[in-house]
């Protein structure tokens, strides 16, 4: 099993919009290669991800959420009234692709991104690097359970 971080604005999709769907949700609208890569060659059914609200006050870590099947073509790609469209993918040769997400807990408070910088054993976290700026990213094992030590 594998961990991940996944980022979304909470005005946009939030964890009480995952909560709320009480089913697998598509995690949709990723254009970027190293995230279609994650999604396509190392993320897997049963992995674990945090659900991490980005551009919020506070912004951290709010819960948890499980992948759900493997990586799909993401349809928003093909959809011209989509903000996600992308002109030159193609039904024949997808661009971009997409994970099911699972609700799994809502923290009681958000782990937030000052707090984690505190935590030592995490200063080599992707999420804590100067110019990280993935909204998706994978998570070591005992960073994980560091994290996890917090909200137990």
């Amino acid at each position: 099993m594998k961990y991940w971080l996944m980022k979304s604005e909470p005005d946009v999709y939030s964890i009480d919009h995952l909560m709320a769907a009480g089913k697998p949700a598509i995690w949709e609208g990723c254009r970027n290669y190293t995230v279609r890569n994650f999604f396509r060659d190392s993320m897997s059914n049963g992995d674990l991800a945090f659900f991490y609200h980005s551009n919020a006050q506070p912004s951290g870590i709010v819960g948890l959420m499980r992948i759900v099947g493997d990586a799909y073509p993401d349809p928003t790609q093909f959809d011209p009234s989509s903000e996600y469209f992308d002109e030159k993918s193609s039904l024949k040769n997808p661009r971009w692709l997409l994970r099911d997400v699972e609700f799994i807990q809502k923290f009681n408070r958000v782990i937030t991104l000052n707090e984690l910088r505190e935590i030592e054993g995490l200063s080599e976290m992707l999420l804590l690097r100067k110019g990280q700026r993935l909204s998706v990213m994978p998570v070591e094992e005992q960073e994980w359970n560091l994290i996890m030590e917090i909200v137990q």
